[in-house]
């Protein structure tokens, strides 16, 4: 079972997957009918409608049905590989972000499967920019598997502002219309002129918020206790005492970041997906949910 790959809105001339474009080309839906003209396709002739317009004029008539273009939708993957998208693995009991962008990136790769769609892959962990333009779905996700199974999470604070830049200068391949999942916790999130930059190339922009809902999103109450705590710029672990007080500021702290990563996506116009599970059936839980909300608007 995969989400559908539900479109923000319908623009003309925009590919928007199997759901139709009000483009007019070949598909299933049919968008009118208007008299035959030199070098139309003759498959396109509606016979019942041509015979009776042809019996009330007295005279051959031949009525062609237009229809609306069904397109294969172009997707691209942007993975954040900042340090921190690899912290809490195993045995910690915490979220495994790392084990959780590779189960984003099979679940988007086989939505795309699904309608028929080619999907790209970014990410900006190296010197050189890992880059693969859209294709088969069920290719990129091979290339997936190998990529996100050794990439190192090395890169900078500004890689998302960055991902956003590479691909606007990959026009051809990131054309109008294609949906660009930015895959991240957003703790360190790229300033809005990046999101504003994308939005007028038409994507169709879904950032995916992946947070440790006990360390990120929230924070336990550990007042009296001895934490070891990670220094994101070192990597170094340390032992911390930190008192009631300050544990509740930390979790006041962290639930008004998550707020306001929330409220600048809303302002943007934007329909986020946040990811608290590593395992199929939680990450599953949370993309359809986002396509039940978009559903949900276009039946409005």
């Amino acid at each position: 079972m995969s989400f559908p790959l539900v479109p923000r809105g319908r623009l003309v001339g925009l590919s928007f997957g199997m759901m139709r474009s009000l483009r007019r080309g070949r598909g299933s839906d049919v968008a009118n009918s208007r008299p035959y003209r030199t070098g139309d396709d003759i498959r396109a002739i509606d016979w019942a409608s041509s015979a009776r317009l042809s019996s009330a004029r007295q005279t051959d008539e031949f009525v062609v049905r237009e229809r609306f273009a069904e397109e294969a939708p172009r997707v691209v993957i942007a993975c954040d590989l900042r340090p921190e998208m690899s912290y809490y693995a195993p045995p910690l009991p915490w979220l495994d972000k790392a084990a959780a962008l590779r189960t984003c990136v099979e679940l988007i790769c086989e939505a795309t499967a699904d309608a028929g769609g080619f999907v790209g892959y970014l990410d900006l962990a190296e010197a050189q920019p890992y880059w693969e333009p859209p294709r088969s779905a069920r290719k990129a996700w091979e290339l997936r598997q190998e990529r996100l199974g050794s990439a190192p999470f090395t890169a900078s604070a500004d890689t998302l502002e960055r991902e956003l830049a590479y691909l606007a200068d990959h026009r051809h391949s990131v054309t109008s219309g294609s949906f660009v999942f930015v895959l991240s916790d957003f703790l360190s999130p790229p300033p809005e002129r990046a999101w504003l930059s994308a939005l007028e190339r038409a994507w169709d922009v879904v950032p995916v918020v992946v947070q440790d809902p006990t360390w990120e999103q929230a924070f336990p109450d550990v007042g009296g206790l001895v934490v070891s705590f990670r220094d994101p710029r070192t990597g170094r672990i340390a032992p911390v005492r930190l008192t009631r007080r300050e544990a509740r500021a930390r979790r006041r702290e962290n639930e008004t970041r998550l707020r306001g990563v929330l409220q600048s996506f809303h302002s943007l116009g934007l329909d986020w997906v946040v990811v608290s599970r590593a395992d199929r059936a939680g990450a599953l839980g949370s993309f359809l949910g986002w396509g039940e909300t978009r559903l949900a608007r276009r039946a409005a």
